[in-house]
């Protein structure tokens, strides 16, 4: 579990900031693990904007960023949900899914979501990008309510859970400098489908 527990350069959960929330969260919630992360789920998805859903900058990548500003994309908040979950022990990866980026086919696009480990249901995926008409997540372990089924087609789960986040997801957070830019060159891979269940 060591990766799913580290902090890093994107996952800067021993920033004073992200660790300060972390111990908040925990002591609202109580005891338990899964207490803990329903807390920080429930806060990142309704409490950080979604950068486009908001039409909200600047933007931002590392978990720190996204508090010290409360807004960031999918991935930018999935980054700041795994530093919260890291900070009280709780280990966390990041997942992906590619989705469409209207609703309608081509073009795709990555979506970031994470998976978060619960001692009685093992790795359980959650998605906080946001709550909004057609999207309604939970945190209703052992059952996964996410944002987006997937409906077959090019539509996947990417498989495989993440310490770190994809190159392709950093870049597109880096080398454009507003919300549109990032809007025009969301990130996309193609990756075979997962298979059903848990995260392996």
């Amino acid at each position: 579990m060591t990766p799913y527990l580290a902090s890093s350069s994107s996952i800067d959960w021993t920033t004073p900031a992200v660790h300060a929330l972390a111990q908040q969260l925990a002591a609202e919630a109580g005891s338990g693990d899964e207490a803990i992360a329903r807390r920080c789920f429930e806060f990142v998805r309704d409490e950080i904007r979604h950068s486009w859903d908001y039409r909200s900058g600047p933007m931002t990548l590392r978990a720190s960023e996204v508090l010290a500003h409360r807004t960031g994309y999918c991935y930018a908040k999935s980054h700041l949900l795994a530093a919260l979950l890291r900070a009280n022990g709780i280990p966390a990866a990041l997942c992906y899914q590619r989705l469409p980026v209207d609703d309608s086919g081509a073009p795709y696009c990555l979506h970031g979501l994470n998976a978060v480990y619960l001692a009685d249901h093992g790795w359980y995926r959650i998605d906080a990008r946001g709550n909004k008409p057609g999207v309604d997540a939970r945190f209703t372990p052992p059952h996964e309510h996410l944002a987006f089924p997937i409906r077959g087609g090019a539509e996947q789960d990417i498989e495989g859970l993440y310490a770190e986040p994809l190159q392709a997801v950093v870049d597109a957070l880096t080398r454009h400098s507003t919300i549109e830019q990032v809007f025009l060159n969301l990130p996309d891979i193609e990756a075979p489908l997962r298979t059903a269940g848990a995260p392996t």
